[in-house]
């Protein structure tokens, strides 16, 4: 077996991780094996990286990587990481909760290896990020995907997973230096990818922790055909900072990031929507004025111009300018019709000049925009 250290010098997660872990305790971990089954595969090389550091010496990221030289070297490096990986309490891996640990659970049972991953608290950066593929707009969420996104660097490897197996079957039988070399910087240029590509993390973020709008202004544009339209633009201060600039739009609203910063536009309804009243067995309507009147004002209406209200027509009318709204956030809540399932509520004077129902709106947008999101993946 062999064990090799590397330190990645200034390379370190662009992404507060402290938020779900504690960095000197946190091991970001990824396995080589030569198949998907334990049973008729072989582990053959497991790394991580790891935040070294003391009150001599400034931390600092580096890679540790046990390879087996040969196939009864298994056991080996699973004693080895083992051995190292007991006083951590975090793993952060790239599917690893499909895969590597499973894999390394049962690996270990195979060899009566004592080792319970339940002992460690684990982030599975693709499952965080993976329901978030459309709104990236990414074609898959393969992990050098995620780094071509979040990064520029080029990977100096050029082989996938699947073809390093039989350059690892070769290296067994010849131990061919240069074979070695490309099953190393495979994993290697993988355990650093993570360091980078977990900087996607504040994608989740954006969505799950609360925005700051710091500032809301009107805007009025021409459409294509030349049709005045009016929008309110929330200025925003995202809840951790965006790896690249984002954009996204859905059902008329659209936001754009970048870094701390961040822009949500919203189209505003100029025009009349109708209140429906939800006890209308209290209510007459008026057919006349098409409205919807209480029993006790109704009282004083010649029979003749009043009926008994029912669901569909126990409204009233107000012509306003109006946000929408993808469930009941802010009452009273207006509708074109009875039937129409999209939802306004009054953009008033007052509401205007409340910061903090705009911040609870901009989150209320970003939801709609994950369910528009996942309904679209």
């Amino acid at each position: 077996m062999k064990c090799v250290q590397k330190k990645l010098g200034t390379l370190s997660p662009k992404y507060p991780i402290e938020n779900f872990c504690v960095p000197d305790q946190t091991l970001f971990i990824d396995i080589e094996t030569t198949g998907l089954y334990v049973r008729s595969s072989s582990l053959y090389l497991i790394g991580c990286a790891y935040l070294d550091g003391g009150a001599d010496k400034p931390a600092c990221w580096q890679t540790i990587q046990w390879l087996a030289t040969n196939y009864e070297d298994e056991a080996n490096v699973l004693d080895a990481f083992v051995t190292f990986a007991r006083p951590y309490r975090y793993l952060i891996h790239f599917n690893g909760n499909q895969f590597d640990i499973p894999y390394l659970q049962n690996k270990m049972q195979q060899y009566n290896i004592h080792f319970n991953f339940d002992d460690f608290e684990g982030i599975d950066i693709y499952r965080r990020l993976s329901p978030y593929r459309t709104f990236l707009k990414l074609p898959n969420c393969k992990q050098k995907t995620i780094e071509n996104f979040v990064t520029a660097t080029t990977r100096e490897d050029q082989y996938t997973g699947g073809e390093l197996i039989d350059i690892y079957h070769e290296y067994v039988l010849n131990h061919d230096e240069e074979k070695e070399h490309f099953m190393l910087l495979h994993n290697e240029e993988d355990v650093r990818g993570m360091l980078e590509i977990v900087a996607a993390l504040a994608i989740p973020d954006l969505f799950h922790l609360p925005v700051k709008v710091t500032k809301v202004q009107a805007n009025y544009y021409n459409d294509v055909d030349q049709k005045q339209c009016s929008e309110i633009i929330m200025n925003l201060k995202l809840p951790t900072p965006l790896p690249t600039e984002i954009s996204y739009g859905a059902n008329g609203c659209y936001f754009t990031g970048s870094s701390s910063e961040g822009k949500l536009c919203v189209p505003i309804y100029e025009g009349e929507l109708k209140y429906f009243y939800s006890n209308y067995r209290d209510y007459y309507y008026l057919p006349k004025e098409d409205i919807a009147i209480h029993r006790s004002v109704a009282s004083f209406v010649d029979k003749n111009y009043r009926k008994q209200a029912s669901a569909r027509n126990c409204y009233t009318r107000k012509i306003s300018s109006y946000l929408p709204q993808w469930d009941v956030l802010f009452t009273p809540f207006f509708k074109k019709d009875y039937d129409d399932k999209n939802l306004f509520f009054e953009l008033t004077d007052e509401l205007k000049t409340q910061r903090e129902a705009f911040n609870l709106y901009a989150h209320h947008v970003f939801e709609m925009m994950m369910s528009k999101n996942s309904k679209t993946d």
